[in-house]
């Protein structure tokens, strides 16, 4: 297929308002010699004034066809090395070797949002920050405080890793072809120091996932089987308490309640 024209096995949504783009290049503020990594480049949007800015860009690209153009367009704007691989396959702590964290940024796709998102933080160690793209309605999941409707799974799964940024919406209009949803550029700032001990991370996750699987029954009942409501009372929580109600830092109170497991990385939701 011509590169012209998007891909929906890819998710692509090509982004063209100069505006918008403008926007972006200046929250993520790039700086020469800052190893920045964009992921899903696309025709260039972002990687033209990103690479003008820096110097030199790693790109990782899943389709092909896109290549000829991107390469075009940043011939003699600096040293664009290209990855062509799929982003969730990418191995970024060998990308980033011995040097400083990586900078990630990128359109990412909405049809593999999260999984990308939980391949990125079981990797967090390789970055500095991270700057996207997203459908409006996760990223405000992302960052929701407890006792709220946006706040779940993906918000507390993540609070160990990241502190969540939302930074500004960008309408439909700003893309081709449009998308069904409003999008919102945000930042993730990896948290160098752990903002709570999170217990056992298997033991978090379990504890996490059964809490919002059984989102409107009590900890008592939704935890039924991973701790007793003596190990609740344990942890400083009322066994009586839905898990929406609970901080990151209390989810963390309760795995540590938790009998160990073998370790795994993060899940998406």
């Amino acid at each position: 297929m011509n590169a012209r024209y998007p891909k929906k096995r890819y998710g692509q949504h090509f982004l063209h308002d100069p505006g918008t783009i403008e926007r972006i290049v200046r929250a993520i503020d790039p700086q020469p010699g800052q190893r920045i990594v964009e992921v899903g480049p696309g025709r260039g949007a972002i990687t033209v004034p990103v690479l003008e800015r820096a110097g030199a860009i790693d790109v990782v690209e899943i389709d092909a066809d896109v290549l000829p153009q991107l390469q075009d367009r940043c011939a003699g704007r600096g040293e664009l090395r290209v990855h062509l691989a799929d982003a969730l396959e990418f191995d970024f702590r060998a990308l980033r070797g011995e040097g400083a964290p990586l900078r990630l940024v990128g359109n990412l796709p909405y049809n593999v949002s999260t999984p990308l998102l939980f391949h990125f933080i079981g990797q967090i160690d390789a970055f500095a920050d991270m700057h996207f793209m997203l459908q409006r309605e996760v990223v405000l999941r992302m960052a929701a405080r407890p006792d709220t409707g946006d706040y779940g799974r993906l918000t507390v799964t993540l609070a160990p890793h990241v502190a969540v940024q939302p930074l500004f919406d960008i309408g439909t209009g700003a893309f081709k072809p449009p998308p069904q949803v409003v999008s919102t550029f945000f930042a993730l700032h990896p948290h160098r120091r752990a903002p709570f001990d999170a217990g056992e991370p298997a033991a978090f996750a379990r504890v996490v996932s059964a809490a919002f699987s059984k989102r409107r029954k009590t900890l008592r009942n939704a935890l039924d089987g991973l701790l007793t409501p003596e190990q609740i009372v344990a942890a400083g929580i009322d066994p009586g308490a839905r898990g929406e109600t609970l901080s990151p830092a209390q989810f963390g109170a309760l795995a540590r309640q938790c009998a160990p497991a073998p370790a795994q990385s993060p899940r998406a939701p």
